[in-house]
């Protein structure tokens, strides 16, 4: 159980208050569709939503490997489980813990292949208006019967995000996410509220009560498709409540002359612990 604004509530009731499914993103049909209109919306709405980057053959590459990093042998990776891994005695009780996979683009060449992606690296060359390098590659994983959320966050608000010019996220969707597994939601606009403070409640995360839920804005994508957004856009995910599987793929860029912030300039944009306000 979680607590939401003082009340304990279960992955449905969170999924359920803190979420809507009613307004669905409108989504670019392929890179050949990207172009001057695309980055002025992105540039407005903090995000857009493009299918059809990932082929069929792309997307088995890099099902087949994470499937090698968390079975087969990781590398030297960084797995996260959410139970001890001496307790998961199966293949099927180590898939459902595992809720992420990451820094794997030094020895995994088929993602790596994605995160250097033609299409991908033109589009966020375009919005960050100089040659973007790669700051982080993870793969986020939500198993069948509950999956865990990622409550409303920015990217940039995660310490090694931290830059002093916008950071550039690209979700990935390998399986279909689509409403009832953990599909992305975002705040259109809301990367113009600039940092706003985090608190660990349920994960390093906005406050609940401070979120625009009435905004809400879902985006569900066929595997292979993406959104791209900007690292202060408020975006969450809920819970994985279906029987299917909701894998993808989130990398992060930041143009080549971009610079860390410092631990000071990252309390004072990030946390509470300038004006000691309270979630």
């Amino acid at each position: 159980m979680a607590k939401v604004n003082d009340d304990v509530l279960s992955p449905e009731e969170i999924s359920l208050k803190l979420y809507r499914y009613d307004k669905i993103a409108d989504k670019v049909d392929g890179y050949e569709s990207w172009g001057e209109e695309e980055l002025a919306s992105y540039m407005q709405d903090g995000y857009l939503a493009v299918e059809g980057i990932l082929n069929e053959e792309e997307i088995q590459a890099a099902k087949d490997a994470l499937h090698d990093l968390i079975f087969v042998d990781s590398r030297g990776v960084q797995l996260q489980f959410t139970k001890p891994q001496r307790e998961l005695r199966t293949d099927e009780e180590r898939e459902l813990a595992i809720r992420k996979v990451s820094e794997f683009v030094n020895v995994e060449e088929r993602l790596r292949a994605i995160a250097e992606h033609p299409s991908i690296l033109a589009m966020a060359k375009a919005i960050l208006g100089e040659e973007p390098r790669i700051a982080q590659d993870m793969a986020l994983l939500k198993p069948p019967h509950g999956g865990g959320e990622k409550p409303w966050h920015q990217d940039m608000a995660y310490g090694n995000l931290a830059y002093d010019k916008p950071v550039v996220g690209v979700w990935i969707a390998l399986d279909e996410a689509a409403l009832d597994n953990g599909c992305m939601h975002v705040i259109p606009g809301s990367h113009a509220d600039g940092a706003t403070p985090h608190y660990a409640v349920r994960d390093w995360q906005l406050c609940d009560a401070h979120v625009q839920i009435e905004k809400d804005v879902a985006v569900p994508l066929q595997p292979g498709g993406l959104l791209l957004f900007h690292g202060l856009l408020k975006h969450g995910t809920p819970f994985n409540l279906s029987t299917k599987k909701r894998r993808a793929l989130q990398f992060h860029y930041v143009g080549e002359s971009a610079v860390k912030l410092t631990p000071k300039e990252y309390k004072r944009f990030f946390t509470n612990e300038m004006t000691g306000a309270e979630c």
